[in-house]
């Protein structure tokens, strides 16, 4: 089964990092990203741009476009892995495996991906 495990924490402490400190959190986590190709579970890996670059479009009686992000939270969601999990206990140990390597608290949601293909029926993946 796919999982997405979107990656959470404070944006100001983690844009607060030094270039040392980011290239370090970088490199544990690349390390965690080397073990995963090699298993070939690893899809795709965004970091995603801080929030004060997000456009929300709020739907409604009238759509609206607003700048920043949707939601003021402590924690904003910084980026996503795609991974190849034989089950949820797997993509929480996966999960578990990226926290270790993060050099701070934040959060690691962990969700099944269903595949969308417009004109066919949405699919589950085993």
């Amino acid at each position: 089964m796919l999982y997405a495990i979107l990656c959470y924490d404070s944006e100001d402490i983690v844009s607060s990092w030094t270039k040392q400190e980011d290239d370090v959190a970088m490199e544990k986590l690349g390390a965690v990203e080397a073990k995963l190709t090699r298993e070939g579970r690893l899809g795709p890996v965004a970091r995603l741009l801080p929030t004060t670059s997000a456009t929300t479009l709020r739907k409604g009686r009238d759509t609206m476009v607003l700048d920043g992000p949707f939601a003021e939270t402590k924690e904003q969601l910084l980026g996503f892995f795609m991974v190849e999990c034989e089950s949820l206990d797997q993509a929480i140990e996966t999960a578990r495996e990226l926290g270790a390597a993060s050099m701070s608290k934040g959060a690691y949601e962990i969700r099944p991906v269903a595949i969308f293909r417009p004109g066919m029926p949405m699919t589950v993946q085993p």
